[in-house]
C-alpha cells in the first residue's frame, strides 16, 4: 500500500498518527506537493480519452496529462483527511525518502483541449468519498 490516502487511513484505523516523510522540502509547508484526483474524475478522463481514440481512429496516440492542476502539500492533505474523518492528531515526521520530487502537478491543459475533460471533484469530495469506502470495507 504505497498511495497516501490508504496509507493515512490504515495509520488512523491502527489508532496511530499519520505519518509524513519529509518537512524540509523547498514547498511552501516544508511537505511534498502532489496532484490529488478523485477516482470518478480519474475514470471520467479514460472514457473520454477511449471515445476521442475511437472516433480519431486510426490516429491512434495520445498522451496527456490528467490531474487537477492544482498542488496540495501533504500536510494539507493530513488537514483536510482530519476534518473528513475527526481524527485530527499531530502527524508524525519522518525523514525524507528517496526520490520524493518535492513537487509533481500535472498540467491537464491539453486534456482540457483535446478532450474537453476536467476533473469536476476537489479534494475534500476525494478525502470524504475515500473515506466512506474505507470505512465499508475495513469496519470492524
Amino acid at each position: 500500500m504505497f498511495n497516501i490516502v490508504p496509507m493515512i487511513f490504515d495509520r488512523l484505523t491502527r489508532d496511530e498518527a499519520p505519518r509524513i516523510f519529509g518537512a524540509d522540502y523547498p514547498t511552501p509547508d516544508g511537505t511534498c506537493v502532489r496532484d490529488y484526483i478523485h477516482v470518478a474524475d480519474l475514470a471520467e478522463a479514460h472514457l473520454a480519452a477511449a471515445r476521442r481514440l475511437a472516433d480519431d481512429a486510426p490516429a491512434g496516440d495520445l498522451t496527456l496529462n490528467i490531474g487537477r492542476g492544482q498542488g496540495v502539500s501533504v500536510r494539507e492533505l493530513i488537514t483536510v483527511i482530519g476534518e473528513v474523518t475527526g481524527d485530527r492528531r499531530e502527524p508524525v515526521v519522518e525523514p525524507r525518502r528517496p526520490g520524493d520530487a518535492p513537487r509533481a502537478v500535472a498540467s491537464a491543459e491539453r486534456a482540457a483541449r483535446e478532450l474537453g475533460w476536467r476533473a469536476r471533484h476537489d479534494v475534500r469530495e476525494m478525502v470524504r468519498s475515500a473515506w466512506e469506502g474505507w470505512r465499508l470495507h475495513h469496519a470492524g
